[in-house]
């Protein structure tokens, strides 16, 4: 066992599933494929032979990595690891036996293996000259077809099936594989008559096939395939990932096409970090084999080709559905006339092809000139209409800077003059989503469906902490002195509201303050107090910030009553100062010759009060609270 341990360096298998960098002292590092996270803990040491995440805790040695990646047996593992390093495994009597012992998995990988190469055998027969014939007619050539081992699939009943079992395989299995199917006098062929594309998985093994129908009396589907196995789930395959993978790692970039000729057409033409997937929507298990390739670098970036019809451009809205996922950039390339990148290639060439992904644009610019397009930008109605549905989808955009400048250019999209006025729309949509998972202020009287977050307390999400905004520093300190110095804030600290906290995980420990009877009960029973916020939060997430909050030195030497009230004052003047910048926005939207005048009066006294409040809190300081 130690020979074949020590035979595959433990870097060299992970670096099959994930991407790797160097972490210091000869350690590597990556994004988990165990669980999902934003930022590598996750580390491999070559030098140990030895894996660990800090933050599931999974750990172990190149056979554990690869049992728990693949779900194998300790026997199938360590037959594949031998396999790998070329080392030939003795079994003892009595013990082992790979002839009638074998795992599940293996059997019906070796079967996949097998199936393959018979398919590739076939495309050379008379028979499928039908089928050379497609390939040329989309412009791919032999060495094409070798290269994505593409192959034919006989048109009688059970060429396969009697194939395989002439290689050792039973009934059993071939059913299981989906390679074949139950007749009216025992196993058929699955696929017959078809052109044949295999599926491989990121480490390259054969898991599935896709058959393209050839002939008019083929009842069947256009494309067939293979059913839900042990070794298949089509949501978790991507094909092509393993032809694009270290191309999709060294580039940072994955293109995301619908098809298997469009995949080719994309590598032959250049763009080697082409993939598709099989049969199904792109979802969040591809996300996930996408997330760990790209390791959610700050150029990172998924491109979705689609066609220009309704067909592809709801596609499009659905991968917008799922874009939040991605901590990389997506765009969209809207292939021209509806031609898909296969299409494109015969058309207009290679370079036509490339120059398809050059020229994308990002996917919320398309969600939102959708969306905007089914209004007339004509009229103040028209324009305000779609700044109602458009705003939203900018406010849902979680990384800050990225919804301020798209909130800018929505402004262009709509031709309204007042940039500033649609910049504090959208970030007044994001502040009552974050609000509303902190029970702050329900939205106003629109009533319109505004982003779902995930910010709940019990799940804090939104903007990422950014230490170098003020906000999130006063934010900070002020939590800290509410749990290590509570007398000093209390009782003011507990009139706060979660919606005076900009970022969701703050407003979270602020609520989890609250539950435990606040700032105050910890200046009466200080012994208790941090045990009781920590009881109170809803989960691993929210307890470890209020532990690190708790921990944390304050940053001032000399923590008194002054410094404490300096820090509530900042906290609440922000949070009045971003009220009167949305009642303004209000009274500007109220203004015109039809506004009610009751109504326009209510808003006035109260932006008045505001004002009056923040010059008061500016003059007067802690005494104004």
């Amino acid at each position: 066992m130690k020979a074949v341990r020590d035979a595959v360096p433990i870097d060299a298998v992970v670096s099959e599933y994930l991407q790797l960098r160097s972490a210091g002292g000869g350690n590597l590092k990556g994004l988990c494929p165990f669980h999902d996270e934003k930022s590598p803990s996750f580390q491999v040491s070559p030098s140990k032979g030895l894996f660990h995440c800090f933050g599931c805790q999974e750990g172990g040695d190149t056979i554990a990595f690869v049992m728990k990646i693949d779900h194998l047996s300790f026997s199938e593992t360590v037959e594949r690891l031998a396999a790998l390093a070329g080392i030939t495994l003795r079994y003892e009597e009595g013990g082992y036996n790979p002839t009638h012992q074998r795992g599940e998995r293996v059997r019906l990988v070796e079967a996949h293996k097998a199936a393959a190469q018979f398919y590739v055998e076939q495309l050379d027969s008379a028979e499928a000259e039908i089928g050379r014939k497609f390939l040329a007619e989309r412009g791919f050539d032999q060495s094409a077809a070798e290269h994505f081992g593409v192959g034919y699939s006989p048109a009688g009943w059970d060429h396969l099936t009697r194939y395989l079992r002439g290689k050792g395989f039973s009934d059993k299995e071939l059913t299981l594989s989906g390679l074949s199917q139950e007749g009216r006098r025992g196993p058929i062929d699955r696929f017959r008559g078809r052109l044949m594309w295999p599926i491989r998985d990121i480490t390259g093994e054969v898991v599935g096939f896709g058959a393209r129908k050839l002939r008019d009396d083929d009842n069947g589907p256009k494309y067939l395939n293979t059913p839900e196995t042990a070794i298949y789930k089509k949501s978790q395959v991507l094909y092509g990932i393993d032809l694009a993978k270290k191309e999709i790692a060294k580039t940072s970039r994955a293109v995301v096409v619908e098809g298997y000729t469009d995949v080719m057409a994309c590598h032959l033409a250049g763009v080697t970090t082409a993939i598709a997937t099989c049969g199904t929507s792109f979802g969040g298990d591809h996300i996930k084999i996408l997330r760990r390739l790209l390791m959610d670098n700050a150029s990172a970036e998924v491109v979705f080709t689609f066609d220009g019809d309704a067909a592809g451009q709801k596609a499009a809205l659905r991968a917008f559905e799922d874009d939040q996922k991605f901590a990389a950039e997506t765009s969209i390339a809207i292939t021209p006339g509806g031609m898909d990148p296969c299409d494109l290639r015969l058309a207009k060439g290679d370079a036509a092809v490339a120059s398809l992904v050059e020229t994308r644009t990002p996917l919320f610019e398309f969600a939102i000139r959708h969306v905007v397009s089914r209004h007339n930008l004509e009229t103040p109605a028209g324009r305000a209409a779609a700044l109602d549905e458009a705003a939203p989808i900018v406010a849902n955009i979680k990384n800050i800077a990225i919804q301020h400048e798209s909130a800018v250019q929505l402004a262009g999209i709509l031709g309204i003059l007042d940039t500033q006025f649609v910049v504090k729309r959208v970030a007044q949509l994001a502040r009552w989503a974050r609000d509303r998972g902190g029970r702050g202020p329900a939205a106003p009287q629109d009533r319109r469906p505004t982003p779902s977050y995930d910010a709940a307390p019990a799940a804090p999400s939104g903007p990422a902490l950014n230490l170098r905004s003020p906000a999130h520093r006063t934010e900070r300190e002020l939590l800290k002195l509410a749990l290590q110095r509570p007398e000093l804030v209390s009782p003011a600290f507990d009139a706060y509201g979660a919606d005076e906290f900009t970022a969701p995980p703050y407003a979270a420990v602020r609520q989890v303050i609250e539950e435990a009877g606040g700032a105050e009960q910890g200046a009466r029973n200080a012994s208790d107090y941090l045990a009781q916020v920590r009881e109170a939060a809803p989960n691993d997430t929210v307890r470890a910030l209020v532990t690190e909050l708790a921990v944390e030195p304050i940053m001032r030497k000399t923590v008194d009553e002054i410094y404490a009230g300096e820090q509530l004052i900042r906290v609440r003047l922000r949070a009045v100062d971003r009220r009167i910048l949305d009642v303004q926005g209000t009274l500007a939207r109220l203004g015109g010759p039809h506004a009610d005048p009751e109504q326009l009066a209510a808003v006035q006294n109260e932006l008045w009060v505001l004002q009056q409040y923040a010059q008061s809190l500016r003059n007067h300081g802690a005494a104004a609270l």
